[in-house]
């Protein structure tokens, strides 16, 4: 792998594929880019503004560095897909653009990261706003012991003055985002510990999206669900980036290739390509992109 240049780096903006025949099909995932025979959402003819700018970022796990000199900007309201093999530095990454770092001893982070302008990693940003407009969805299911209701009220609660009604609205409003209202509504006082493990993942994004966030970060979300469940999390955020940016990191290449607009290769702790997922799977740039998803290494 080649080093970056020794110029100032600039970084990595998605770029809209040129026209023409792909020189290459890569025949594993081509067909995961098409949803009921539809093709993906194309990137819009100018890439959108960025949401979150990344630009010479490294972190270390005390003397481990993790990620090195990583630069790209994440398009707003369109689904942003990082894939990698495993410790390559994805999950870090997105524990650094709502500061869930801050917890691990030793960790730290060095480089510019904005989001809509916030400096990200300013020692000044008040964290607990940060989080909540950064709203971040992990691999396991994670409800709190407590009601469907109380899951979703509970950032509403600590963040907002609303009246009962309009916390109820609020409720119901994040439960139909998330596609979860008609399978809870009528047992919304019962714990949320007895729901399926795809119904407590999706009350887990309607908790998220209920505080209003900007963004949702999604640590491989589906991984612990079946197929089924898998899917309904898939077609959910294919309905959510409507509204919201969503960065996604997954091991499942055929995931990748449906949910996302864009995707980012990692290997190693360093962003090896990222543009359009069509382009990405279907006409990379870079062998060791190529290599990757088509399982010759990782």
């Amino acid at each position: 792998m080649t080093s970056p240049p020794a110029e100032k780096s600039q970084p990595i903006r998605p770029q809209t594929p040129e026209t023409g025949e792909p020189k290459r099909i890569i025949s594993t995932v081509s067909g995961a880019l098409r949803r009921n025979g539809k093709t993906a959402r194309p990137p819009a003819a100018a890439p959108p503004a960025p949401a979150v700018h990344v630009e010479n970022l490294d972190a270390w796990y005390g003397d481990f560095q993790v990620l090195r000199d990583i630069r790209l900007d994440i398009p707003e309201k369109r689904v942003t897909a990082f894939i990698g093999p495993s410790g390559c530095g994805k999950t870090t990454f997105l524990r650094w653009v709502n500061r869930m770092n801050d917890t691990v001893p030793n960790a730290r982070a060095e480089g510019t990261l904005t989001l809509h302008g916030l400096d990200v990693l300013s020692r000044r940003t008040d964290v607990v706003d940060l989080r909540r407009r950064v709203g971040m969805v992990f691999q396991k299911p994670n409800p709190f012991p407590k009601t469907s209701y109380e899951n979703v009220a509970f950032g509403p609660r600590l963040h907002m003055k609303l009246t009962r009604a309009e916390l109820d609205t609020l409720v119901e409003w994040s439960l139909r985002k998330a596609a979860l209202w008609n399978e809870v509504k009528d047992r919304l006082k019962t714990s949320a510990l007895g729901l399926s493990g795809g119904q407590q993942q999706r009350l887990c994004i309607a908790r998220a999206i209920a505080v209003g966030p900007e963004i949702l970060l999604m640590d491989e979300p589906a991984s612990s669900l079946d197929p089924r469940s898998a899917t309904a999390i898939e077609d959910l955020i294919a309905e959510l980036r409507e509204e919201y940016t969503i960065a996604i990191v997954t091991h499942s290449m055929q995931q990748a290739a449906r949910a996302s607009d864009y995707t980012a290769f990692l290997y190693e702790g360093r962003l090896i390509e990222f543009g359009p997922t069509e382009q990405i799977f279907t006409n990379p740039e870079k062998q060791e992109t190529e290599n990757y998803i088509t399982g010759r290494f990782g």
